[in-house]
């Protein structure tokens, strides 16, 4: 980690065909032009809006990539609620994909040579663990993820967890359900913060003009802070999400805890692969519109103490 500051860009609107683009201006996309990109989004399940990504913001990541010239886009998925072709059909992925041109792979359906093993090496993994090996091929990685608490051990699910669709439940040729062993372990959180640690991402865009507050990861209570947000920092973007879920009356250990005292986060820390506290956040408001809310959010972002 740099002694340079992460930047979270915040812009309030639901237009996220006006807000992706704008949020993405603030980062040199020139780089991606003749590129291959591997986009990760986030459809764990077939369920609407604040659970999987709104088509709309598929449609403006992945128009965004394409404009600024990028040779090849593959959004790849795995879902752990619902059969992952199925979820995709369902929330209309295949025809944007037809659509604009990009493509999608489930990745249930790769063979072996599809992943690559990441041995045990100091993480919580008892076996290590399988990435899909498109997201080290490609020249650059890309996220969507949504904004929402997560009530089966990993008390929210933002950008970080939102990589957990990027690894493998099983092998093909093997048995050992990986899925299982992470989400039985008393070391969830980490083990998320763990997988992270052995891939780049070059930007996240999180889609948080709606909300989970309660239950998630595919139902719950729903706020609508009005929000898009963008960085080349997962850290730093989970870590203004968990503060938008306080802002909005999130409660349990996302509630109770300093941003910063989070396991995801706290562990991620660890690894150095995002920020590592508060100070080295620059939180920006694209437009005046935007100002009072970004005010408020580093209020609980800066706060010494847990605000609940």
């Amino acid at each position: 980690m740099t002694n340079s500051l992460s930047k979270v860009f915040v812009i309030k609107t639901t237009d996220r065909a006006k807000g992706i683009p704008a949020l993405l201006e603030k980062f040199n996309l020139n780089d991606f032009a003749g590129k291959t990109v591997a986009l990760k989004a986030n459809y764990n399940s077939a369920d609407p809006y604040p659970a999987s990504t709104h088509i709309d913001t598929l449609r403006a990541v992945v128009e965004a990539l394409k404009d600024a010239g990028a040779m090849k886009v593959t959004m790849a998925e795995r879902s752990g609620m619902g059969d992952t072709r199925k979820v995709l059909e369902q929330m209309g992925v295949f025809r944007l994909s037809e659509e604009l041109g990009f493509e999608t792979v489930v990745l249930d359906e790769l063979g072996r040579e599809g992943w690559i093993k990441f041995e045990r090496d100091q993480t919580h993994w008892l076996r290590g663990f399988y990435l899909a090996k498109v997201f080290q091929d490609a020249d650059k990685v890309v996220q969507t993820c949504c904004l929402k608490t997560h009530r089966f051990g990993g008390h929210f699910t933002l950008s970080l967890k939102n990589s957990v669709g990027l690894v493998a439940k099983k092998v093909p040729g093997g048995h050992y359900d990986y899925m299982w062993e992470l989400h039985g372990s008393p070391f969830q959180r980490l083990m998320i913060a763990e997988i992270n640690s052995r891939y780049a991402v070059d930007f996240v865009i999180m889609d948080g003009i709606k909300a989970f507050v309660t239950g998630g990861p595919e139902s719950g209570k729903v706020v609508e802070p009005g929000l898009l947000l963008a960085s080349q920092d997962r850290v730093a973007i989970d870590a203004v999400g968990v503060a938008i879920l306080k802002l909005y009356g999130a409660k349990g250990k996302v509630g109770q805890e300093h941003v910063f005292e989070q396991d995801q986060l706290k562990r991620a820390a660890e690894l150095g692969f995002g920020v590592r506290s508060a100070d080295e956040i620059q939180l920006t408001s694209l437009d005046d519109n935007t100002q009072a809310d970004v005010e408020r959010i580093e209020q609980i972002l800066r706060a010494p103490v847990a605000i609940h």
